[in-house]
């Protein structure tokens, strides 16, 4: 019995001991150093975050890789990370992920300052599209995907900038450093994009999800849409864009990958073409625009 005892209590203590490290395990890593708790809403802020905040910073991004921002609802966990954070960066442009969560992130934390990304950033007109089949009712939405334009992700990358500057200011200096460095990175995005684009002949794609609205217009292109409004195609819809490709000369039918490329494949058999991906949601976004703009110049020269 007495062996028996003390190896019971010899197990107790371990355990307590156990428990004692669990809990100063579980408490540093909520409060393991000084970083600003920054919470996004898509990956391509992730970069802009991260090229301003430097290790300054720690991310959470609420739409994960391969969701749909129309559609994705949080984890618990993620809004824990909300309660937790100090500010959030919103893209503010109309992103129904935001237009649906974003009363309710707020009321997980008051305390957290929301900075609109948008802010400066003219939002445009995504275009017509029908919302009553054959009866032909036509209406016009706003174009949330504002950071497809190098020029507005470096009105982005500034408001985000003075969010930090705001809940830091003794760091100004080192935010306002990495800033400009990052917004020279944009800038000479933006002129390869400009000169890569400049010498094309065909300016016209076709897309699936009409993601790449200020893009087109930043670089004189025009976006040919098979999906507007949320909705599928219609047979007619897309006879009518099957004529408009074969007009066009147009071989590749671009689609995203939180996307079913259905409609995209079937209008790629009848040109004769293929369907390729461009990623609008990608992480690394300055990579990711400069591969779509090899994409481009590929099958537009």
């Amino acid at each position: 019995m007495r062996k028996f005892h003390a190896a019971s209590l010899s197990v107790v203590s371990l355990a307590l001991l156990w428990l004692v490290f669990l809990g100063g395990s579980c408490q540093g890593t909520s409060k393991s150093d000084d970083k600003i708790g920054v919470v996004v809403t898509i990956l391509p802020q992730v970069e802009f975050v991260q090229n301003v905040g430097g290790g300054k910073v720690h991310i959470t991004v609420m739409v994960p890789p391969g969701a749909d921002p129309h559609t994705y609802e949080p984890i618990p966990s993620q809004m824990i990370k909300v309660s937790e954070a100090q500010m959030y960066a919103k893209v503010g442009s109309g992103v129904e992920f935001e237009l649906t969560w974003m009363g309710r992130i707020i009321e997980q934390n008051r305390e957290m300052l929301v900075v609109d990304c948008s802010k400066g950033i003219i939002i445009q007109e995504m275009g017509e599209y029908n919302v009553d089949g054959d009866n032909g009712e036509y209406r016009q939405g706003k174009d949330p995907h504002i950071w497809l334009s190098p020029p507005n992700a470096k009105l982005m990358v500034s408001n985000i900038c003075s969010g930090l500057i705001q809940l830091d200011p003794q760091n100004q200096a080192y935010y306002t450093r990495n800033r400009d460095e990052y917004l020279e990175k944009l800038g000479v995005l933006d002129e390869d994009i400009r000169e890569g684009l400049s010498g094309l002949k065909d300016r016209c794609f076709i897309v699936f999800h009409p993601a790449w609205g200020y893009f087109a217009r930043e670089y004189d292109l025009e976006q040919i849409p098979i999906e507007i409004g949320g909705k599928e195609p219609s047979a007619k819809d897309i006879a009518d864009l099957i004529k408009k490709a074969e007009e066009q000369n147009i071989k590749i039918i671009f689609t995203s990958p939180e996307f079913s490329p259905r409609s995209a494949e079937v209008i790629a058999k009848e040109i004769g073409g293929r369907v390729v991906f461009i990623d609008p949601l990608a992480k690394d976004y300055i990579s990711n625009m400069r591969l779509v703009l090899n994409e481009l110049i590929k099958v537009m020269e």
